[in-house]
């Protein structure tokens, strides 16, 4: 969608969601988040400590299921079914420079928890609506050691005349959402910490 001055009503975030459904991922290498992406794209990883043991790994699971990530202020997730599974269509609202861009992606897969397991990730792509094209992994971790990480791994380019444009703004958009990201899940999970807690207290 082209950037507008005016942000999109819930209607027609609801039509442009609708007309997603059957559209085809804008870029070949669909799951290159998989393994490593290839040098065509701009790739970027990012990640943050959220704290150790099975508790805070249990809440950051919960918090990446709710789409606690995107909670930024400036950047809304919309979506037609909250579960993240592959194949579900959303739309990434953003503000940014007194303008409103509307992108589409799907997810690409889910790897999802085993019993015990100790990764939680998903992926979506660009679809053609999309200011960019790649794809972008969300995951949460427990190590060896018992850290609890969450980490962005993003692999894009520009997909039209305006990201190309705009791409120095861009890239600026896209450090900026990598590091509210961050924060936002630090935040998450602390106040899940803070209410089991305060649960256990009573």
């Amino acid at each position: 969608m082209i950037p507008s001055v005016r942000k999109p009503s819930p209607f027609t975030i609801r039509r442009f969601l609708a007309a997603q459904v059957d559209r085809p991922f804008s870029y070949p290498e669909v799951g290159c988040t998989q393994q490593e992406p290839s040098s065509r794209y701009s790739v970027d990883r990012n990640r943050v400590l959220l704290g150790r043991g099975r508790e805070t790994f249990s809440a950051a699971c919960a918090a990446l299921r709710r789409w606690a990530m995107f909670r930024l202020g400036w950047v809304e997730l919309h979506h037609q079914n909250p579960s993240i599974a592959a194949g579900g269509v959303v739309a990434i609202l953003v503000r940014a420079n007194a303008l409103w861009w509307l992108n589409a992606a799907r997810i690409v897969y889910v790897s999802e928890l085993p019993e015990g397991g100790r990764e939680f990730a998903f992926a979506y792509g660009t679809l053609h609506e999309h200011a960019e094209q790649g794809e972008e992994r969300f995951a949460v971790s427990r190590d060896a050691d018992d850290n609890v990480w969450y980490e962005i791994l993003a692999a894009s380019r520009p997909g039209h005349w305006f990201g190309w444009a705009g791409y120095p703004l861009v890239r600026r958009l896209q450090r900026r959402f990598a590091g509210d990201s961050l924060q936002a899940m630090v935040r998450a999970v602390e106040k899940d910490s803070g209410q089991r807690a305060a649960g256990r207290g009573q």
